[in-house]
């Protein structure tokens, strides 16, 4: 039965958009959690344009379940990773001007970089997986430099204009799934999934945790963030 994460980034924003104190993402992470949330996720950007260091550092003494940083593979995030000890650091591209993440990282070419940065997390207690997109030789690269996890990019999938793409992406996605669980490696998945799609990619099977935010929150303003989570939940575990 799969996890869920859910990525609160988007009560930050929203306390940003004011430069008040609301409303609070620690609260929100807390409500998450109690309506069955398996993990906080949080993506500290090098522009802190939503999460806070304050964020995270109340986060890590707050959040009981799980706390997944998403963050870039530099030295200052390396080290603060290292001092605050999340349980997972998952590796992201990062750009300064893109809205949200725009894909995958790719391995193929940050290797070395990548790999340093592993070992180091690693070193620190902390589990490590790498945001790709379902490509077969990006995975193989991320395994031989030694992640334990990888998190499949699905923003393909989510922004397919047709289902004859939609198809094709989700084929992808299990493919790729069956490679990575071939080479032993965990597997989550993310990005742009909703209520309505999220249901077609946990039905593969494999995938051990979904980080979801946006559609998450979006839900939230109507429903509130107890029943939001609770329904997102459901079609997670039980797709």
């Amino acid at each position: 039965m799969a996890r869920l994460g859910v990525n609160i980034d988007h009560v930050a924003t929203l306390r940003n958009a004011r430069g008040g104190a609301e409303p609070d993402p620690v609260a929100a992470a807390a409500i998450a959690e109690l309506a069955g949330a398996d993990q906080i996720t949080i993506h500290l950007r090098e522009d802190r344009r939503h999460i806070k260091d304050r964020d995270l550092k109340i986060l890590r003494e707050t959040v009981k379940t799980r706390l997944n940083l998403e963050m870039a593979a530099t030295d200052e995030m390396v080290a603060i990773a290292l001092k605050v000890k999340p349980e997972c650091c998952t590796l992201v591209p990062e750009k300064r001007a893109e809205l949200t993440t725009e894909g995958g990282l790719d391995v193929r070419i940050h290797q070395e970089a990548l790999k340093v940065a592993i070992e180091k997390l690693q070193a620190g207690g902390i589990i490590v997986s790498l945001f790709i997109d379902p490509d077969p030789d990006q995975i193989k690269v991320a395994n031989k430099i030694g992640t334990d996890y990888i998190e499949i990019h699905t923003g393909s999938f989510a922004d397919a204009p047709t289902w004859k793409e939609e198809n094709l992406e989700l084929i992808k996605i299990e493919n790729a799934v069956k490679l990575a669980r071939k080479l032993e490696l965990g597997v989550n998945a993310g990005h742009g999934l909703n209520y309505t799609n999220v249901k077609k990619v946990a039905a593969i099977g494999g995938i051990e945790e979904f980080n979801i935010g946006h559609s998450i929150m979006s839900r939230a303003i109507l429903v509130g963030l107890d029943r939001a989570v609770r329904d997102m939940s459901e079609l997670v575990r039980y797709a």
